[in-house]
């Protein structure tokens, strides 16, 4: 098997070779911590979860860097709103985020690097943009010049010229190209700031995982990550100044964007108000499934988002933990099988992956031998390990809240039904029905026995 990845350098898939086999680099953008995030900005870490797993698999090694930008302008105005130092908003929201990220089953990265313990490395690479003409200060600020680098826009397919005559803002005066963008800024005194050679400031947003991924994973790292909305300009400037930074190297050999949610139908945005927070929605919904629903669209397409597709995902795990635990007594190891870690070798292609689990839970309930069930739960199981699913009891997954008092109330009354049934008192049977219905559960009738659910 052979990994392929859609690069958007390139814009063709291309079979993965790290440079180094035995540990790929991997850097994905992470969170500005002014806020809980919204559910659009967990598909990138769910997605990108999904392919640190199958690295470490094939590789046997990874190194996986996703930073925390804690020093920005929407911090600085958070912090004035609220009345506190501004670190008393950067560490609130960073803890939430590694929380909501954790119930999303998301593993941590190897490195989490915060951008205010690198302004040292942020100044290095500044001071040799400048001695090499890239970048120049002016006014309390330094601005990395677009026309030193003749590669600009290489990434986003965009031509210098014709983003100046897109234009739409006044051009600040200390700038030599409306193109150029800035690595440092002056901070008033109430303002976080650093001691630098331009005057007491602060970093522009790109140089900060330009230096971080330098340090952590080397000056040519083998794959990117970020939402495709972070491609211009954000990529494309770190690409600039890393190349122009180390000397012509590649910054980055493959760069993977993640597309854009949208909200029934509408773009997901804040300025819309569209918005749902993950902190919000792993209270309302089990996490487990949102995460389905986030792997349940190819993760270069956009996903339209609704709580229709979070119900659908309930009830499809409601179904892949039901076959489960009707296997509850088969002994099986996870396995994984060769048709999912196919799927995810083509571009990660987490919808074939979920249908395959399909075909496998469906398989699984027809099995007839011991042989067979155990197989196939292994498969089962397997699959799951590979996408960050099914991996609690099924005892947990459909307690949901409930206590296992209640779980055991509730299968008192399916197993009364079927002794009613088996009894031929269709009324009694019919009554049982009824009460659990009443409760919000859902039988389901299959040759291995009786299922049941809660409604969603």
């Amino acid at each position: 098997m052979s990994l392929h990845l859609y690069n958007s350098l390139s814009r063709t898939a291309e079979r993965f070779v790290p440079a180094n086999p035995d540990a790929p680099t991997l850097y994905l953008c992470g969170p500005t911590v002014y806020n809980y995030v919204h559910i659009g900005n967990a598909r990138g870490p769910v997605v990108f979860d999904v392919l640190a797993a199958l690295l470490r698999r094939r590789f046997g090694g990874l190194k996986f860097a996703r930073n925390i930008t804690d020093v920005d302008d929407k911090i600085n105005a958070a912090a004035k709103e609220a009345g506190v130092p501004i670190n008393v908003i950067t560490d609130k929201f960073a803890k939430a985020y590694a929380e909501d990220m954790a119930a999303l089953g998301v593993q941590p990265p190897d490195i989490a690097p915060e951008a205010t313990a690198h302004i040292a490395e942020m100044i290095a690479m500044i001071e040799s943009l400048i001695a090499s003409g890239h970048a120049y200060a002016a006014e309390g600020h330094v601005l990395f010049s677009v026309n030193a680098f003749p590669g600009y826009g290489k990434l986003s397919r965009r031509d210098i010229d014709d983003m100046r005559a897109g234009a739409r803002v006044e051009v600040a005066p200390y700038k030599r190209d409306p193109g150029d963008f800035v690595l440092w800024k002056p901070s008033s005194d109430d303002l976080p700031g650093w001691d630098s050679p331009w005057g007491r400031g602060r970093p522009g947003w790109h140089i900060e995982c330009s230096a971080m991924a330098a340090k952590h994973l080397g000056e040519t790292i083998d794959i990117h990550a970020g939402g495709v909305d972070l491609q211009f300009p954000h990529h494309e400037n770190e690409i600039a100044q890393s190349e122009c930074a180390h000397g012509g190297k590649v910054f980055a050999r493959w760069w993977l964007h993640n597309g854009m949610l949208n909200f029934d139908g509408a773009k997901m945005s804040k300025s819309v108000g569209n918005i749902e927070r993950v902190h919000d929605l792993i209270q309302q919904h089990p996490p487990e499934a949102l995460r389905f629903a986030l792997l349940s669209a190819h993760y270069r397409q956009p996903l339209d988002w609704s709580g229709r597709l979070v119900d659908q995902s309930v009830r499809t795990l409601d179904r892949l933990y039901g076959t489960l635990r009707e296997l509850q007594d088969v002994d099986a190891t996870a396995n994984i099988p060769a048709s999912i870690e196919a799927a995810l070798d083509d571009d990660l292609n987490t919808p074939a992956a979920l249908a395959d689990i399909a075909r496998i839970a469906g398989e699984a309930r027809k099995a007839e031998t011991a042989e067979e069930k155990s197989r196939l739960k292994s498969e089962l199981l397997g699959a799951g390990l590979a996408l960050g699913l099914l991996q609690q009891s099924p005892e947990t997954w459909f307690a949901r809240g409930a206590d296992s008092a209640d779980d055991a109330a509730i299968q008192a009354l399916v197993d009364a039904r079927t002794q009613a049934k088996q009894d031929r008192d269709f009324a009694r049977a019919d009554a049982i029905r009824k009460d659990l219905d009443a409760q919000g559960i859902v039988l389901e009738d299959t040759p291995q026995g009786v299922r049941w659910t809660r409604k969603a």
